[in-house]
């Protein structure tokens, strides 16, 4: 009887980084990482990550780990409620945003925040209702946002537009659409972060957006423990695989890895303030 032959994957360290760059977002909070954080970061650094967002989902988590990334100034932090757990927000949530961000410099942005259609698992007009209001949070912070739409990329725009976000800094979490999307995206003046489904075989829906996309509005992500790049699809993500994502965007766009990876490492410091 014949073994399964083992799938033989290379390191993140053999794609050959050798710039600085930036991964946008990372739940390393979250309970897959959360025992191997020293590790993990580690690990980010050998494949030229210089900078982890740490995306928490909601004061609370906030609150409860942040203390775990005291020793490592690379993490900066994002902030904000998910819309599946927004028909749990509540004007405490508000109001610990507001203090948490003039409080603690390394909150960057507000986020995750926006629309999700997919999981139905809160009321739309609910998700809408916490979407404003947190939309109205960073305009009086003066902070960027970060965007989670899941089935909900056209309702999504058209709240953004209609509450008045055109040209203000806003980063398109995790995009997986189309090109038609990413032009909507782009013409409102906003940055657009691809994620580890671009390198799956068949998303050319997410591949010809990717190679749509300028290099000079891109970032990467991993969204780790989730949505994990080839050729480590199936395993836990982390944040070292999100330069298997930048390769295989650099592969579409016919440019050199190093090239695009400096260019959204830009992007990123410029966004964020880094």
């Amino acid at each position: 009887m014949s073994k399964k032959k083992k799938k033989i994957r290379p390191l993140p360290q053999t794609i050959g980084i050798t710039v600085p760059g930036v991964e946008t977002h990372a739940h390393l909070d979250l309970d897959d990482l959360i025992n191997d954080i020293p590790e993990v970061l580690v690990r980010a650094k050998e494949c030229g990550i210089a900078k982890i967002g740490n995306v928490f989902l909601g004061p609370q988590a906030y609150e409860k780990n942040r203390h775990l990334f005291d020793d490592h100034p690379e993490v900066f932090f994002v902030l904000g409620v998910h819309p599946n757990n927004s028909d749990k927000y509540t004007a405490a949530d508000t109001d610990a945003m507001r203090a948490a961000f003039k409080a603690d410099s390394r909150l960057k942005a507000l986020g995750e925040i926006g629309l999700d259609f997919y999981w139905d698992r809160v009321p739309y007009d609910v998700q809408e209702k916490v979407f404003r209001t947190q939309l109205g949070l960073a305009q009086e912070l003066d902070v960027p946002v970060v965007i989670h739409s899941r089935d909900a990329h056209e309702k999504t725009l058209d709240v953004l537009e209609d509450f008045g976000w055109r040209d203000k800094p806003l980063l398109w979490h995790c995009f997986g659409s189309d090109v038609a999307t990413a032009k909507r995206i782009l013409d409102n003046g906003w940055h657009i972060s691809i994620p580890g489904p671009v390198t799956y075989k068949k998303n050319v829906e997410a591949q010809e957006a990717a190679k749509y996309i300028p290099a000079e509005r891109m970032m990467f992500e991993t969204d780790c423990p989730f949505l994990t790049p080839e050729p480590w699809r199936g395993k836990r993500n982390e944040p070292a695989y999100v330069v298997f994502t930048a390769a295989k965007v650099a592969d579409l766009k016919g440019m050199d890895v190093n090239e695009l990876w400096a260019i959204c490492a830009k992007n990123a410091y410029d966004f964020f303030g880094l």
